[in-house]
């Protein structure tokens, strides 16, 4: 597969790459289909953003007005949902955390009924990929209140991991921790949004404060050798999301992304998606646009396609 995939990718045929096994492991569940499939359904031509955004609520707000407004209340949410598994399937995607918030649990009714709706739309519409469901906490959320909550929903054992989502720095970091020792007694895996928009020092608090093995983003890490030195040591993956990145301000483009300071600092890295009904770009797309920007090679770019797999 190591030698398609190069042969694939440098021939650019994006077609022909989508049929290769990927994973994407950065996902937020009703943001990762296609418009095309919503702007079928809601027969509206839905159009990807224009520019840039000035922030994640400028972000928000173009989501809400050309997006979540044709497709609203709990069918419109089902119909994101299952856009998203139909993206993974005909992407190759063979790995897939889709992330979730308490809220979600709730729309639906509960844990119950929340899993079979989300287990019945995975073998439905994506039955080859093997479905990563992620829990995500607000970064802003009372977290003696969600500790209430929390044991009910993990001992259904249904999540595979958990992250910290919205706005970074919201409230300290080690506020989190009582939310983080029950997800690591319950096995899952421990991942937070961090140097999306901090700083490297951050990043490398995140995972110290909460025992981290994956960081969504990260990509701050890439302004100190030093932590990334550390992630490097103790084997941190960053899971990073490079449209994302730039359409966000945070990199001016793909030939200037973090992700080839990070891999050459030896750190695990993998690419992803985010958010597609916004950003417009696949994981396939994802790789072929760093490599069409002379960022990384062929060769590069499949040790991270391989790196995502291993789970």
């Amino acid at each position: 597969m190591r030698q398609q995939f190069i042969e694939v990718l440098e021939s650019r045929s994006l077609d022909v790459l989508r049929r290769i096994p990927k994973s994407d492991l950065h996902n937020h569940a009703g943001r990762g289909g296609n418009i095309k499939y919503i702007g079928e359904w809601t027969n509206t031509s839905i159009l990807p953003p224009s520019g840039k955004f000035g922030s994640l609520g400028e972000m928000q707000e173009w989501f809400v007005s050309n997006v979540k407004t044709h497709c609203p209340g709990t069918q419109g949410y089902l119909k994101r949902i299952e856009a998203s598994f139909v993206q993974a399937a005909d992407d190759g995607i063979e790995l897939l955390a889709l992330s979730y918030g308490i809220d979600e649990i709730d729309a639906l009714g509960g844990m119950e009924a929340f899993i079979h709706t989300m287990d019945s739309l995975s073998h439905q519409y994506a039955p080859q990929t093997l479905f990563l469901p992620e829990l995500a906490f607000d970064s802003r959320c009372d977290i003696d209140e969600t500790l209430e909550r929390l044991d009910e929903i993990l001992s259904y054992h249904w999540f595979k991991s958990v992250d910290i989502c919205g706005q970074e720095l919201a409230q300290p970091i080690r506020n989190f921790r009582p939310l983080y020792h029950r997800a690591k007694a319950a096995g899952l895996v421990l991942k937070a949004h961090s140097g999306e928009f901090g700083s490297a020092d951050d990043v490398m608090e995140a995972v110290e404060e909460l025992d981290l093995q994956e960081v969504h983003h990260g990509i701050a890490a890439a302004q100190s050798p030093q932590v990334m030195n550390w992630l490097a040591m103790h084997n941190i993956t960053l899971n990073v999301c490079p449209t994302s990145n730039v359409m966000l301000g945070r990199t001016e483009n793909y030939s200037t992304h973090p992700i080839r300071a990070l891999y050459d600092a030896g750190i695990p890295v993998t690419i992803n998606s985010d958010d597609m009904l916004i950003f417009n770009q696949s994981v396939s797309e994802e790789y072929l646009n760093l490599y069409s920007s002379g960022l990384m090679s062929a060769n590069e770019l499949n040790d991270i396609r391989e790196n995502g797999l291993r789970r």
